[in-house]
């Protein structure tokens, strides 16, 4: 049994989806990022860097439980683990494995920043125009990365099948939207995302979803602080032009 520490984010459902793909058993513990429970105690022994997702897979190697954070790692795990969602090419393993490291450092960082200086910021009262234009145009310069790999019409990322770069990098495309990214702009990377989309395993939902799970918007001035380890301090308005 995996125990799969969870809440709905774009990294969480890369493992989510992962783990119905594969068809292995497992429990999900709901962590409430907006209420901060990703700082308890209890968590922290489970990720010290006390972000979701984790798990915790009781039949690890020898037997032995594991604790997995990072979702990147997660997908290498579960891919060694099963011997599943790689290609069985060697050159295409590493490619595949290249693009989950390419989505942690790049597409991920990118739209989580975009996210929080379109959404979460100006929910604060804080505008800043230079740090939401870089942020919004890396992340569509992700975009244009995804798309050149997908314009020769291929079905997945790498190779023939899906694999861990595709779960990696589909959950970020589904939010594009919410930072001012059209993914109809780039039509080779959204047919591939429709696709992906359309997989049971995307479809899945997981039950008994609590109060205080999912985005963190509308957060309050400590709730806030507590997420980002700032407190909110609203850009004052622009001076009137003299008269």
């Amino acid at each position: 049994m995996i125990d799969l520490y969870y809440d709905l984010t774009p990294n969480g459902r890369k493992i989510h989806m992962a783990l119905e793909e594969l068809g292995l058993p497992y429990e999900v513990h709901w962590v409430a990022v907006k209420e901060g429970e990703q700082f308890t105690a209890e968590f922290q022994r489970i990720n010290p860097n006390a972000k979701i997702p984790a798990i915790v897979d009781h039949d690890g190697p020898d037997g032995r439980p594991v604790r997995i954070f990072e979702s990147g790692a997660i997908l290498q795990y579960l891919a060694s683990k099963t011997g599943r969602l790689l290609p069985e090419d060697e050159n295409d393993r590493w490619e595949a494995t290249c693009w989950v490291y390419w989505q942690v450092a790049n597409q991920g960082p990118a739209a989580g920043n975009a996210a929080h200086f379109t959404t979460y910021a100006p929910d604060a009262g804080v505008v800043d125009e230079y740090s939401t234009a870089r942020f919004v145009n890396e992340t569509k310069r992700t975009c244009d990365v995804l798309e050149s790999q997908l314009a020769d019409g291929r079905e997945f990322l790498v190779g023939g099948d899906l694999s861990i770069a595709d779960l990696a990098c589909f959950p970020w495309t589904r939010v594009l939207k919410a930072y001012g990214v059209a993914l109809a702009d780039y039509p080779a990377l959204a047919a591939w995302s429709q696709r992906i989309s359309d997989r049971p395993s995307a479809k899945a939902r997981v039950a008994e979803r609590p109060a205080g799970s999912g985005a963190p918007t509308g957060l309050s001035s400590d709730q806030y602080q507590r997420l980002f380890g700032v407190a909110p301090t609203p850009t004052p308005a622009p001076a009137p032009a003299p008269a």
